[in-house]
């Protein structure tokens, strides 16, 4: 129970997709790359810094968890105290910085950089909520750029292409979570759309940006050498977007006596569907 309750603080599923995101990085911007030590790095550095940052956002998030019946959270459940939270993100943090500065120092420069953020979120940047949506969204994006850095030194334009992809999906699904969240983000006065300008305001403004995001999944198949004409990258790519463009649809049509459980689901969904596109990002890099 113990493990499950620190995989959960830790959210180490999105942690794996991270690292993921850092060997697709790697491979759309140097196929020939090979220097095995630096993609474990790269991978190990992604897993570390963001699960903990996602322990410091959990210490801090408590309350708001608890008003949401956020029972997901093993803090909410009882499982870990905010005091275990707090001393397992102190520890990763160390480790995971190393990692980046094994590899070069502009790794380790953008690492800190991104996680120092990170933890500016967890204390007051997520109040600001469509500020807070871009980091989290960022944070989604990075992994490919941080591949890049690793790779070539700098972000490639197959890395950008890919993290703007991240990106547009990253900020859509927080503002639809956002939806969902909207009684205990009042605690802590989180600044969300749903909570401004309404829900049907957030639903529109998160299917527009995963119907973005669907447009511009496009433009590797069509554009980069690496995914050119690659139905080992568009099929699972298409399977992301079916899922994306089915919740943009239901997003406008939602009913907001049902809103808690449809975001709900909509959030697996998203995550499912995120999985499936890191998927045919991976394939099509090689």
């Amino acid at each position: 129970m113990k493990i499950k309750a620190y995989w959960d603080l830790l959210r180490l599923e999105h942690g794996i997709m991270y690292g993921i995101g850092v060997i697709i990085g790697i491979f759309v911007s140097d196929s020939s790359y090979f220097n095995i030590q630096n993609i474990v790095l790269g991978f190990f550095t992604a897993l570390f810094l963001q699960a903990s940052a996602f322990a410091l956002n959990d210490y801090f998030d408590f309350e708001v968890d608890l008003a949401n019946n956020r029972f997901d959270r093993p803090l909410v459940r009882g499982e870990i105290s905010k005091k275990e939270a707090l001393i397992a993100s102190l520890i990763l943090a160390p480790i995971g910085s190393l990692f980046a500065y094994l590899i070069s120092f502009i790794a380790f420069t953008l690492a800190i950089f991104i996680t120092t953020i990170g933890y500016i979120y967890d204390i007051k940047l997520k109040e600001y909520g469509l500020a807070g949506n871009f980091y989290i969204a960022l944070s989604m994006a990075v992994p490919f750029l941080f591949g890049s850095v690793i790779a070539k030194s700098t972000f490639t334009f197959q890395a950008v292409i890919l993290a703007l992809i991240a990106f547009l999906s990253g900020v859509g699904r927080e503002i639809m979570k956002g939806i969902e969240d909207v009684e205990g983000d009042a605690i802590r006065n989180v600044k969300t759309i749903a909570r401004m300008r309404g829900i049907k305001s957030a639903a529109f403004h998160a299917s527009i940006l995963f119907i973005a995001s669907i447009v511009l999944s496009f433009i590797p198949f069509m554009l980069l050498k690496e995914y050119y004409l690659d139905f080992k990258y568009l099929f699972p790519i298409a399977l992301t977007d079916a899922i994306f463009l089915k919740i943009a649809i239901e997003l406008i049509k939602l009913d907001e006596s049902k809103v808690k459980q449809k975001i709900r689901n909509f959030r697996k969904q998203t995550l499912m569907a995120m999985s499936l596109g890191l998927v045919g990002f991976l394939l099509g890099a090689f």
